[in-house]
């Protein structure tokens, strides 16, 4: 298993922005997430879904965290991950503050498995929810605060102070800040001794807050790709996450472009119904 092969060192983190995303909706981990994978995509499958969002779990890390497997072998069984439906790459794009765009490289995970449909939607932001009720579990603010005493053993708190101060920091994750931005907040130029560390914590959350973007919220722009070529396609157009052509199949011919004159036939008629009506006199 994986646990009998980890390096003594923590497991890297991706640069900010990237590393592994989980998908939304998944169910609570049980021991038996992954037995309907080979030993070898079990084992890594079981590493990846215990890491945090954020990790770097890039074949030629794994490899060298994992050493039983070389790099070869994981890139293998990551692309075995992508056609079980728990693993998938593409792009994703996102929106600053400011209202700057730009696309960043994602690593989808999800400890259920999905179907090809499901990512299909997931890519258009549609994701139904699931049927059966879920247990309670931990948030995104709630493990980033529990964790907050390791990082600054001052700053430690409790269940109950944790679970109060995670809508504070769920709304600074909907402003764009990730984990890195704020433990940075929580944890820069403390005081010594930190006598109140709840009402300290709840303080800088709120003073310290990110604006809110100047854009709306929507949902995100995302690009799945093939996990064999890498090349972006439509949802639809994959299975098992790879697409046609790496599955050996002939894609369609493209769509004949319309002759000039036709195009040109087109055009005036456009511009014939955008004018105004004159008026009769």
């Amino acid at each position: 298993m994986a646990d009998d092969q980890l390096s003594a060192a923590p497991h890297p983190l991706a640069k900010p922005g990237y590393g592994k995303r989980s998908a939304p909706g998944q169910k609570p981990p049980t021991a038996s997430d992954f037995d309907h994978l080979p030993p070898r995509e079990r084992s890594i499958a079981g590493y990846i879904d215990r890491l945090t969002d954020g990790a770097d779990i890039s074949c030629k890390t794994l490899a060298k965290i994992l050493p039983l497997y070389g790099q070869c072998a994981v890139r293998t069984a990551l692309n075995n991950l992508v056609r079980a439906g728990h693993l998938r790459r593409g792009l994703e794009q996102l929106v600053s503050a400011s209202g700057t765009e730009h696309w960043v490289t994602r690593t989808w995970w999800s400890r259920t498995a999905r179907d090809d449909d499901w990512w299909a939607a997931f890519q258009r932001g549609d994701v139904p929810e699931d049927g059966p009720p879920r247990r309670r579990t931990r948030s995104r603010a709630f493990i980033l605060l529990a964790a907050l005493g390791r990082e600054a053993p001052m700053m430690s708190l409790s269940d109950t102070e944790c679970a109060a101060l995670a809508p504070l920091v769920t709304e600074w994750f909907e402003r764009g800040a990730d984990e890195r931005h704020v433990m940075h907040a929580l944890t820069a130029g403390l005081p010594s001794p930190v006598h109140r560390p709840f009402a300290l914590a709840r303080m800088r959350l709120t003073t310290k807050i990110p604006p809110e973007p100047i854009r709306p919220v929507r949902p995100p722009l995302r690009v799945l790709e093939c996990a064999r070529c890498g090349a972006p396609a439509r949802p639809e157009a994959l299975l098992d996450g790879a697409c046609a052509p790496c599955r050996g199949k002939t894609p369609p011919p493209p769509l004949a472009a319309l002759p000039p004159a036709q195009v040109r036939a087109h055009a005036a008629q456009a511009r014939a119904y955008l004018q105004p009506e004159r008026s009769h006199t």
